[in-house]
């Protein structure tokens, strides 16, 4: 493993000795402890050429997420791989605030737009099984990701995909709570992103426009002249976004703007309603 760290710290891969151990814990089904009590014995060929084959991807920037297939978001394992946006722990705090924002009633209907690997739709249903939902996806690729995570949770009777732009979907009067992480990225700042991101993640996941905003005008537009009176909208936003997402929100005329960090302490949420 020493050589493997060498060859991240070398890619620039940030933390390498705790990357090479957790891809031999991939390779050899072990966890670390064990592999720290057999570190004395010699791996066996086929062991050697798995991992050398995932340090190989690994160091040229393939994200961990996709050689291992899955990633955890707010407890649940999630097929990861191009694509969508690989699911990241600063996102569950878009779902705990959506969370508290959905009425306690049974047989309500959410909707994510742009739902990539479906994760936000999957984690409000799991956590609120009385709950029905949709997930619309433009991209094929990503629409077909999202299904195989429903799937895998079990949640085909109470979870659809719309594949489709969010624009064109019917759907907006019929839901109690619309859900969104949408591509908020600077274009200037797309060619300095990590290449974990810049690389293998759909540049249309992420590039929000010239100042990252331009989804955030159309879904409060749309939010405004389709939802139902008291319907909440929760977005994911970027770090500094949050002064400008209130503005564009209040502008279109939604209102009970609100906003949440998340655990790194960054802004991460903003909320509002379709006035009643």
């Amino acid at each position: 493993m020493a050589g493997a760290a060498g060859r991240f710290r070398q890619a620039g891969i940030d933390a390498p000795q705790r990357e090479a151990r957790l891809l031999m814990s991939l390779a050899s089904g072990l966890t670390t402890s064990q592999l720290i009590l057999r570190g004395h014995l010699v791996a066996p060929d086929d062991l050697r050429e798995s991992f050398d084959h995932m340090v190989s991807q690994r160091e040229s920037r393939v994200p961990f997420q996709h050689i291992a297939g899955t990633t955890s978001f707010f407890g649940l394992d999630f097929i990861s791989d191009a694509r969508a946006l690989v699911p990241r722990a600063d996102s569950e705090a878009v779902v705990e605030a959506a969370l508290s924002l959905l009425p306690e009633r049974n047989g309500l209907e959410i909707a994510d737009l742009g739902t990539g690997s479906g994760c936000l739709l999957i984690a409000l249903l799991t956590t609120r099984t009385d709950v029905s939902g949709t997930g619309v996806e433009a991209d094929a690729a990503a629409a077909s990701l999202a299904t195989e995570n429903i799937a895998r949770h079990g949640l085909q009777r109470r979870a659809r995909i719309a594949e489709q732009p969010w624009a064109e979907w019917s759907g907006w009067g019929s839901v109690d709570l619309l859900i969104s992480n949408p591509p908020y990225i600077r274009t200037e700042v797309m060619a300095s992103l990590d290449p974990e991101v810049r690389l293998h993640d759909p540049e249309a996941a992420l590039d929000g426009g010239i100042d990252g905003l331009d989804a955030y005008r159309e879904l409060a537009m749309l939010s405004r002249a389709r939802l139902k009176p008291g319907t909440p909208v929760v977005f994911e936003i970027g770090y500094d976004q949050q002064q400008d997402v209130r503005a564009i929100l209040s502008a279109a005329g939604l209102t009970g703007i609100g906003s949440a960090r998340d655990l790194g302490g960054n802004d991460r949420v903003v909320w509002a309603r379709q006035p009643v």
